[in-house]
């Protein structure tokens, strides 16, 4: 008897924390890994790494041939301490995932761009990684603090209508990463040096 609650304690000590430390890693849901600003030729881009976790009904949809639609928002703002924030650029694009029966290939669709994948894990990573258009360089000035904002979520409004009804009572369909924000100094707005040498 005593060896048994020796057991048990060792179990609920060690495996337990574990085990909700797993499942915590693996929640269902959209996080952001990292963010930032990158300088480029002709001005800067706002870039973000999401970490992207479909529960098994939106996988199921995708494996049954449903597309699925994400899009990624990105925004620019800039404080000023006399009135309200000014916004200097917002951008939004929209990505299609789908799942050929046929072929058992994943698909994402960009526009008239596409890439195939042979498993859903490697087409999820590729999509986490979001960019904004380019931000132009004259638009940006290097004297002040910005609010960089970036969101990533699942477009549930272009799902079939016969799917929708489902979406509104199950939280597997609730993916969206909400606004991520962070600031960016003018120590961080130095142009890239372009190899050129006149």
């Amino acid at each position: 008897m005593r060896c048994c609650r020796k057991l048990l304690e060792v179990l609920l000590y060690f495996v337990l924390p574990a085990w909700l430390l797993s499942a915590s890693a693996w929640a269902v849901g959209i996080d952001v890994n990292r963010a930032e600003i990158r300088n480029s030729d002709d001005g800067y881009q706002l870039s973000a790494d999401f970490n992207v976790n479909p529960g098994y009904e939106v996988q199921h949809a995708l494996s049954l041939g449903i597309p699925l639609y994400f899009t990624s928002e990105f925004m620019l703002t800039r404080s000023r301490w006399y009135w309200l924030d000014e916004q200097i650029f917002q951008s939004e694009h929209t990505v299609k995932l789908s799942y050929n029966v046929l072929t058992r290939q994943y698909r994402i669709s960009r526009g008239a761009l596409f890439q195939t994948f042979s498993s859903i894990d490697e087409m999820l990573r590729t999509m986490a990684r979001q960019s904004s258009a380019i931000i132009s360089a004259t638009a940006v000035k290097k004297d002040g603090n910005y609010i960089a904002s970036a969101r990533l979520r699942l477009d549930t409004k272009q799902l079939p209508k016969m799917m929708q009804v489902n979406v509104l009572t199950s939280k597997d369909w609730d993916l969206d990463s909400g606004w991520y924000r962070w600031v960016i100094r003018p120590e961080d707005l130095v142009p890239r040096a372009s190899g050129r040498t006149d």
